[in-house]
C-alpha cells in the first residue's frame, strides 16, 4: 500500500489535542484523557517506564471521512503490518470525549516515535499519540520537526466502545 500524504488542516489539530483513547487491555478497559496540567493520574501506566504505547489508526486518511468499507480495509492492512513486524498491540478507539466521533485504532508497543510517525504517515494520518509513564504526546506525522504537544494524562476504567 503506498503512503498517503497527511492533511495539513490546522483546525483538526485542536481536536486531536482534546481526543481521548479507550484501550482494551486483557484485564480491563482504560480511557486515557489528556491532562493539560501535566500530571499523571488515575490507573497506573500499564507498562514499564522504558516503554511507550503509540496509538495509530488507518481511519479517515488526510482528515477526511472515508467510507466504512475503506476504513475497515485500511485498518485490516494496518493490523497485518503490525503482525508482520511482530509488534504487540491492543484494540483501541480514539475520538472525542462525548463519543460523537470515534475511530478504531491500535495501541502498539515496540516502536519509537519515528517509527510510529512513519506508520501513521503511511496511512495518511495527521498525528499519532504516544502514551508513556510521564506524558501523553501528540506527534505530527507530516513533519517530525512540528511541535509535539505534550500533556499529562488521566487513566480511568471504562466500558468498551464499539466503533
Amino acid at each position: 500500500m503506498p503512503a498517503i500524504s497527511p492533511s495539513t488542516e490546522p483546525g483538526q489539530w485542536a481536536n486531536y489535542q482534546r481526543a481521548v483513547v479507550d484501550i482494551a487491555f486483557p484485564a480491563h478497559n482504560v480511557r486515557v484523557t489528556p491532562d493539560p496540567s501535566g500530571g499523571a493520574s488515575g490507573l497506573p501506566f500499564p507498562l514499564t517506564s522504558a516503554r511507550t504505547i503509540h496509538i495509530v489508526t488507518a481511519f479517515n486518511p488526510r482528515g477526511r471521512n472515508a467510507s466504512v468499507r475503506a476504513n475497515l480495509r485500511a485498518q485490516r492492512e494496518l493490523l497485518r503490518i503490525l503482525a508482520f513486524r511482530g509488534l504487540q498491540w491492543w484494540p483501541a478507539v480514539g475520538g472525542d470525549a462525548a463519543g460523537t466521533h470515534a475511530e478504531i485504532s491500535a495501541a502498539v508497543t515496540g516502536m519509537d516515535d519515528a517509527q510510529a510517525r512513519a506508520l501513521g504517515r503511511r496511512f495518511g494520518q495527521d498525528a499519532v499519540f504516544a502514551w508513556s509513564l510521564t506524558s501523553w504526546r501528540l506527534l505530527s506525522c507530516a513533519d517530525a520537526s512540528h511541535d509535539t504537544v505534550v500533556h499529562g494524562w488521566h487513566a480511568a476504567p471504562v466500558e468498551p466502545q464499539h466503533a
